[in-house]
């Protein structure tokens, strides 16, 4: 698949870094932290489509779907390892939000750039996982043409799942194959070509959008706290005992004591201390709303009162 690719703004040349060899280390650090500046209004620009693929991605999950971010190099690793964030972060299975990136997972720590220029490698990689209508993909790729990222999205949309283009350049082609495109105009990186730099920083600030704001949606915080983490080290086992006490202002022994009871779920411990429930009313309570802390501990008081 041969291009002329030198009309992509990520390939194009920066003049602001212009004798970049010859800047001292102070002088290199400026610029780029310069540049950088211009990530966070690149992604302000685009947050219409960003809200809409949050919306997508919601409705695909409460219907028993997955989220998949798809990409290649860089842009693959970015979506692995928000991927791979969410069971500690919000207590998610596993499959509900997975990373594929181009030449499998050795590809992770080992760069395998020729994967990304198989169209037919990235439908593959929606058979593996069985791909159906209730699923999302989310295309990564700073240039928006990478092949193995259009043959995903491609799979996705004769699946049926909602597809989402994330690019670096304006009109992708990969824009044109995903029902959404999200568009980081980020302009010349100062090492032309490195993605690597303010493209994969604007990639980065996104998916971490997507995927924080879908669990906000999903119940999975309360106020602004992670009461859904999953408690598997002493950090975490720390961070959600300050969690329960942030919430609950209790005795550190009835906090202990409640996490023990549930096994160190934050959410069922918290309804635990606040409504005064069994185990197993709390679990009920958790369930009829949906995972909602806020609204378990709210319609266990209604109850009370009525």
């Amino acid at each position: 698949m041969e291009q002329d690719l030198s009309c992509l703004i990520t390939e194009q040349r920066n003049r602001a870094s212009a004798g970049l060899d010859l800047k001292n280390t102070r002088e290199i650090l400026a610029l780029m932290n310069e540049e950088d500046r211009k990530v966070s209004e690149a992604v302000h620009d685009c947050l219409d489509e960003i809200e809409k693929t949050i919306d997508l991605a919601v409705d695909a999950i409460q219907q028993g779907g997955r989220l998949f971010y798809v990409g290649a190099g860089t842009s693959g690793r970015i979506g692995v390892l928000d991927a791979v964030e969410c069971p500690p972060t919000f207590r998610s299975p596993h499959e509900m939000v997975q990373g594929i990136i181009a030449g499998g997972q050795s590809a992770m720590f080992c760069a395998k750039e020729g994967a990304e220029d198989s169209v037919e490698g990235g439908v593959k990689a929606m058979e593996d996982v069985k791909l159906s209508k209730r699923d999302i993909v989310i295309g990564i790729a700073a240039s928006g043409r990478t092949p193995f990222v259009i043959g995903a999205l491609e799979a996705a949309n004769q699946a049926g799942a909602a597809s989402v283009a994330l690019s670096c350049n304006p009109s992708s082609e990969i824009g044109r194959v995903a029902k959404v495109s999200i568009e980081t105009i980020v302009g010349p990186e100062i090492l032309t070509g490195s993605t690597r730099l303010k493209s994969a920083t604007a990639h980065k600030m996104v998916c971490n959008m997507i995927s924080t704001t879908v669990m906000i949606r999903l119940g999975k915080v309360y106020e602004n706290l992670m009461v859904d983490l999953h408690a598997s080290n002493y950090k975490l086992y720390e961070r959600a005992r300050r969690i329960v006490h942030e919430v609950t202002n209790a005795e550190e022994d009835v906090i202990a004591e409640a996490l023990e009871k549930a096994e160190h779920d934050v959410k069922l411990a918290i309804v635990l201390i606040e409504t005064g429930a069994s185990v197993e009313e709390a679990k009920e309570r958790l369930a009829n709303a949906n995972g909602a802390v806020r609204q378990a501990i709210t319609s266990a008081k209604n109850k009370r009162s009525s």
